[in-house]
């Protein structure tokens, strides 16, 4: 039970530059477009940063723009350096705010606009920043301003058209801001909308490029390696990895220096719109520090027991759903239930623990962002009332303060999702790099079609180091010839078929097809002269035709009937509802065993194979569908080399050739007759299968070659 791997548990580094090297290297097709993206990303993060400028600019210069002092002058007076869209005609003379006016006459602003009790008002003096509230009063001379124990005379603005002169300028100033606002809102908007569709259409052909890489490795993969590696496994490289590298792709490798170009904007903008006001602001990064070290030890550890977790109850699932039969079968259900619900709690156990560190660390990223705010309102919000700052400058820090925490929560999503990418990639990597055992040759020899000459030449092989499945097995096969296999279960039978297909490479000895040694022939070539049955026989999702034809274009539907016909799988495939066009489901369920196997036929024949093998093809048919096997044999075999595996030996009675394995060492060879005459171990399979005496004991001189209970496991 929950036969996970350790690798499933592999996290490796948050960031591990040898596999971020690697993965860049997929990235690097594209590297005209990730610069392109790069480049829209710190156009969009310049345009986030305007914005604030842009409200504190409108607050400041326009909104309560009209406090800056001015200088008065008679209209033929007036500096010609000065615009006309900057003179403010009021009571005969013109108005210029200290800003417009050439900066050797800045001096000369000694007046100054006020909003006292609802009305604008003139007065011939520049008040200083730090006052206390002003109160408009009228004196025997007329209206004054009081502030400060000291009186100012006013002039009481009161025209429409007058304040228009004086604010007009000012809203129409404001209008165009908003405008801009608006314009590069737009245009961020569509720049986003580009980017974020150009870098996910980049990440997917990525991906799909991965994907087919590591397909395309599986599918190199000799049969050892995948009697090692569970097929979930397996399924979750090409899928769940692949698609983690994904995020990696679109969300953290431009994306993140976004994030950190906003920061450091964020910083050089408010150093350089004031100083005190960004070394408050800054004063709560320490605390940031601090808890995002604590975060990232803390995440790895949970995100660790998550991916183990998960790992558990990944296994359990695919190894429960496939022996489902024996489950039931045997009344443990709720024994299954108890042992799902153990994993399931530590899975369970793990998310929680997740969801705790980021469930703190947000709030904690939040509460000193909230801490930052409150030390800005209350040094800015004190100097704005006192009049030593502009309320648009700090207007313009509490935006910026919002904006520098988002990239910091930005960025612990961003560790996860590279943390993720990095055990993707080990993990995907070490698929990749795990060496073929079974590969072409430097210099082929081209094959063609074999005439189907077999010799084994003292072959040992071993699927492990040296627990020898054959042992020094030797024999000759001629082109046409009919060779059965028995012995008992682990005899080797399978073993010499696997070796043929070159499936595994042998460690001694020597494999001739047609007087050359396979290993010197392409793998692919070699196997398009060998067909295959096998006792389980496996049907994709498709149609009945699609299995026979196996997407072989050159095999047309007309070869596909005569080969159904040829091999008596006609007859039932006819009766089906839609004929060839029958829908399979996965492993062909909705057909009967018997009907699968005439299938395997049908399409070991449609590849007109020069080598046909049968491995147990009979072993679990009815005996209907053994009769129309058993009638079709002789033409599937006509013209062919034919190697048959069976327990049945009914089946291999007229073979050329009978090899009889036992413990991976060949111990008779001969026909059915004259193995029969040797009274060996043939003879007592035989009589085994089809005599009804009771089994007399062996002879003492076979008894230490063949044992009982193997005779028993062949009947």
């Amino acid at each position: 039970m929950n036969g996970y791997s350790k690798e499933e548990e592999i996290v490796g580094k948050a960031y591990d530059s040898r596999l971020m090297r690697r993965l860049l290297k997929y990235a690097k097709p594209y590297w005209a477009i990730f610069a392109a993206v790069l480049a829209v990303l710190m156009v969009i993060a310049a345009a986030d940063l305007v914005r604030p400028y842009v409200i504190k600019i409108a607050i400041d210069e326009y909104v309560t723009g009209y406090e800056h002092p001015m200088a008065r002058f008679e209209p033929d007076q007036v500096p010609a350096r000065v615009r006309d869209d900057h003179r403010m005609h009021y009571a005969g003379a013109v108005f210029v705010r200290s800003e417009h006016l050439p900066v050797e006459m800045r001096d000369e602003a000694r007046y100054q606009m006020l909003t006292v009790s609802g009305k604008y008002v003139i007065i011939p003096a520049v008040l200083p920043a730090e006052r206390g509230p002003a109160k408009l009063v009228e004196t025997p001379d007329g209206p004054a301003v009081h502030v400060d124990a000291l009186e100012y005379p006013a002039q009481v603005v009161e025209s429409g058209d007058a304040i228009r002169g004086f604010r007009g300028r000012d809203i129409e100033a404001i209008g165009r801001l908003a405008l801009l606002l608006l314009v590069v809102g737009a245009g961020a908007f569509a720049l986003n909308y580009g980017q974020t569709v150009t870098l996910h259409y980049v990440g997917q052909r990525i991906v799909y490029s991965i994907r087919q890489e590591v397909f395309t490795r599986l599918s190199s993969m000799d049969l050892a390696f995948f009697d090692r590696s569970p097929v979930g496994r397996l399924v979750t490289r090409v899928t769940n990895d692949t698609e983690t590298l994904n995020e990696m792709y679109t969300s953290v490798l431009v994306n993140l220096f976004k994030d950190v170009f906003m920061l450091i904007g964020i910083v050089v903008v408010m150093f350089r719109l004031n100083t005190q006001l960004a070394l408050v602001s800054m004063a709560t990064l320490p605390l940031i520090g601090v808890v995002t070290v604590v975060f990232r030890v803390r995440a790895r550890a949970a995100y660790r027991r998550v991916r183990a977790a998960l790992a558990r109850i990944n296994a359990f699932m695919a190894e429960s759903i496939s022996g489902m039969r024996v489950v039931q079968i045997y009344n443990r259900e709720q024994r299954k239930l108890d042992e799902f619900t153990e994993v399931n709690r530590e899975y369970y156990k793990a998310g929680i623990g997740e969801m705790m560190v980021y469930a703190i660390f947000r709030p904690i990223v939040e509460l000193i962002g909230t801490l930052a705010l409150s030390l800005l309102v209350w040094y800015g919000g004190g100097r704005v009332i006192t009049g030593q700052m502009p309320f648009g400058l700090v207007y313009a820090f509490i935006n910026y303060i919002g904006m520098f925490f988002g990239p910091i929560n930005d960025l612990t999503e961003k560790y996860n999702i590279l943390q993720a990418a990095m055990a993707s990639s080990e993990r995907m990597f070490q698929l990749l790099d795990t060496p073929v055992t079974v590969r072409d040759p430097a210099g082929p020899v081209d094959i063609g079609r074999v005439r189907g000459d077999i010799e084994f030449k003292n072959v040992w092989f071993a699927y492990n180091n040296e627990d020898w499945v054959l042992r020094d097995v030797s024999f000759t096969i001629k082109p046409g010839e009919m060779v059965a296999f028995v012995g008992a279960t682990g005899a080797g039978k399978t073993s010499v078929i696997s070796l043929m297909n070159r499936f595994y490479d042998i460690q001694k000895g020597e494999i001739l097809v047609d007087g050359i040694d396979i290993r010197r022939y392409r793998v692919s070539d070699l196997r398009k002269n060998i067909a295959t049955v096998l006792q389980d026989v496996f049907l994709f999702t498709g149609d009945i035709k699609g299995n026979i034809r196996l997407n072989n274009l050159d095999i047309s539907d007309e070869t596909i009937r005569k080969v159904a016909h040829y091999v008596n799988a006609d007859h039932f495939i006819s009766r089906l509802p839609h004929g060839y066009d029958e829908p399979v489901t996965e492993r062909g369920s909705t057909l009967s065993a018997g009907q699968r196997q005439l299938l395997a036929f049908a399409r070991a024949l449609a590849f007109d194979p020069a080598i046909l093998v049968l491995d147990e093809a009979t072993a679990n048919i009815d005996t209907e569908t053994e009769l129309l096997i058993q009638d079709a044999l002789p033409r599937l075999i006509t013209g062919r080399t034919t190697i048959v595996v069976a327990h049945r030996l009914s089946t291999i009675q007229h073979a050329d050739k009978i090899i009889v394995l036992h413990k991976g060492r060949i111990r008779e060879m001969g026909t059915h007759q004259e193995l029969l005459a040797q009274k060996g171990i043939y003879h007592d399979l035989y009589r085994l299968q089809y005599k009804d005496d009771p089994v007399q004991p062996m002879s003492s001189d076979r008894a230490d070659t063949y044992l009982p209970d193997e005779a028993d496991q062949m009947a």
